[in-house]
């Protein structure tokens, strides 16, 4: 019986430590990738802003082929977004709407992951020797939930990485 308590007693440190922990992380993520794209920024700015070509380079698109994708009507710009279903537990449910088109320069996206609250993602096009900078990022409010917010510790690593697969598929794309 004694070790029960022990247990019990360590878990409920441990709970209470994490809880305590949480309180001082930051309740903002932000992730953020940059790439040289060797293409004019025109050119990337359309197979971005028009949401038919995320299939030529999404990330996920690649985890899921599968996946299904359901348009709305505007193809692109302010307004255009998708919505789409999937069995892949990286891919999941969710949808994006862009919320903000600024031609050869900027996009700005909402996007709602399994019902998890909405994160702002960007897109910025930096004209430069070579090419074009080409940064891929996202912010979200994690909110008080000390669960959610560790898990913010760890969005960096996760999200990132996508964020530097689709680059990079995007990049090969424009090749």
């Amino acid at each position: 019986m004694q070790i029960f308590l022990l247990i019990i007693g360590a878990l409920a440190v441990l709970i209470l430590g994490i809880v305590t922990y949480s309180m001082f992380l930051p309740p903002n993520v932000k992730v953020e990738r940059t790439l040289l794209i060797a293409a004019p920024a025109a050119a990337i700015f359309d197979r971005v802003n028009i949401l038919r070509n995320w299939e030529l380079w999404s990330p996920w698109q690649q985890l899921d082929p599968a996946m299904k994708i359901v348009y709305g009507e505007k193809e692109s710009g302010v307004g255009a977004g998708f919505s789409w279903e999937s069995r892949h537990r990286h891919v999941g449910n969710g949808s994006m709407t862009i919320v903000e088109s600024r031609p050869v320069e900027y996009i700005a996206t909402n996007s709602n992951f399994m019902h998890q609250g909405i994160a702002r993602g960007y897109f910025r096009f930096e004209p430069v020797a070579g090419g074009t900078q080409v940064t891929w990022g996202m912010q979200a409010d994690m909110g008080q939930n000390p669960i959610r917010k560790l898990l913010g510790l760890v969005m960096d690593k996760w999200v990132g990485s996508d964020f530097e697969k689709g680059l990079a598929n995007l990049r090969q794309v424009l090749a």
